[in-house]
């Protein structure tokens, strides 16, 4: 594919703007996704849940995500990323804070579908956003900036949640992050506008594609089937990596704030550094498929170490390689995300980003139920990380098999 057929978008200083915006929007998203792992283990002694039941508060979790990716995409195509973006954070918003007022786990339950319903907009919207704004040259390090910001929420979450918590209660942890999309929602609504279009073509401005058009496209499989093998690994890491340093390393909830914030500030120099990887590849004149997918395979690479973790005697050298592990993820799905938009046009980026991340959804409801079935059964995280260190490996071998070159694609309306 020849570069120049994605340096559409203006290079107008604002897109570092939309970008900030962005970037806090995914933060909160990620901090009201990261309270549950950060207080299960005292809202596992209050509310009486076992493994199995925590595992399908995840995989329903998880299930609700996959739905509202499937349909978040396409609305938001067609209403625009502003008003898309504003509404999926109002949902998300509400039902964060929800979660201070249950006294059940059906009550637990039914507030985390909620949650998944409107975080499912987060990256739909975002990724269209980037796609608009940003040229290729620039595009993959914007993604690994604004994904940034998943990490540095988790970053965040550990440092404020337990203080919260210990101090005034479970509850008003999650009411008093929850409330902060609400500072967010009229930020944006202010400040975001649309770019003015400089040299998309008519194929780039016209109306929403339907799915059933994409799915038409082998590449569409590739990347569902890719992103539901590869992004449970995150939600492991976002879910049980608490858990995981609690029962091996004999971490509380006094001393996890720590190592939690270590691990998210790996994986969040990784995010930043695999987008800047491939932009910088594409800066020195690289071919656009040699440039992703190297970046690609290096950041694969740092997550295999991960398989021989539960080994590891020290527990800080345990900690930070599963913070690389983190890091090579967070590379990786910021030049995903780079290569979603360099092959969809324009109107079709939230649908695709939404179509595949429903597929990440499907792949993480099975996945979580299966890891707490493994962890009730076996008590071992060994099969569990095994799978984490192989996959993304599994998946590149994929995407260069069946997409050896990225172009774009002519997707009919």
């Amino acid at each position: 594919m020849d570069r120049s057929s994605t340096e559409a978008p203006p290079s107008s200083a604002f897109r570092w703007v939309v970008c900030a915006l962005l970037f806090s929007a995914t933060a909160i998203n990620y901090m009201d996704r990261q309270v549950l792992g950060i207080l299960v283990i005292p809202l596992q002694k209050e509310l009486g849940w076992s493994e199995s039941q925590y595992g399908m508060i995840i995989a329903g979790f998880q299930a609700t995500f996959a739905l509202g990716m499937l349909v978040s995409g396409p609305v938001i195509d067609r209403i625009g990323t502003r008003i898309g973006y504003a509404l999926a954070v109002s949902i998300c918003s509400v039902a964060a804070v929800a979660h201070g007022f249950v006294r059940s786990v059906m009550g637990f339950g039914g507030v985390r579908l909620l949650l998944g319903l409107g975080e499912a907009g987060n990256f739909p919207s975002a990724v269209k956003a980037t796609a608009e704004w940003f040229p290729a040259s620039e595009r993959a390090f914007a993604m690994g900036l604004f994904n940034s910001g998943s990490t540095v929420g988790a970053i965040l979450a550990p440092l404020i949640v337990p203080w919260i918590a210990l101090h005034f209660g479970w509850r008003v942890a999650f009411i008093l992050i929850g409330m902060i999309g609400f500072i967010w929602i009229p930020t944006w609504l202010v400040l975001y506008r649309h770019p003015t279009p400089v040299t998309e073509t008519a194929s780039e401005l016209g109306p929403a594609i339907p799915i059933r058009q994409l799915l038409k496209h082998r590449a569409t499989w590739v990347f569902l089937l890719g992103r539901s093998i590869t992004e449970p690994v995150w939600w492991f890491y976002l879910y049980w990596a608490p858990k995981f340093l609690s029962e091996s390393r004999g971490l509380t909830l006094r001393n996890v704030g720590l190592p939690l914030m270590v691990m998210y500030a790996l994986a969040n120099v990784g995010g930043l550094f695999g987008g800047w990887l491939s932009s910088t590849f594409l800066k020195h004149g690289w071919p656009i498929s040699t440039a992703r997918k190297s970046a690609v395979l290096f950041c694969a690479l740092l997550v295999v170490p991960v398989a021989f973790d539960i080994h590891i005697q020290n527990a800080w050298v345990a900690i930070v390689i599963l913070g690389i592990a983190m890091a090579g993820h967070q590379g990786w799905a910021s030049n995903l995300f780079a290569m979603l938009a360099d092959i969809y046009p324009k109107r079709a980026v939230a649908s695709i980003t939404g179509l595949t991340g429903m597929g990440a959804a499907i792949g993480g409801t099975f996945a979580a139920a299966i890891t707490g079935l493994i962890l009730k059964r076996t008590g071992s995280y060994q099969p569990i990380l095994i799978w984490a260190s192989l996959s993304y490996l599994v998946v590149l071998a994929g995407i260069h098999i069946f997409i050896p070159k990225l172009r774009r694609i002519e997707v009919e309306p």
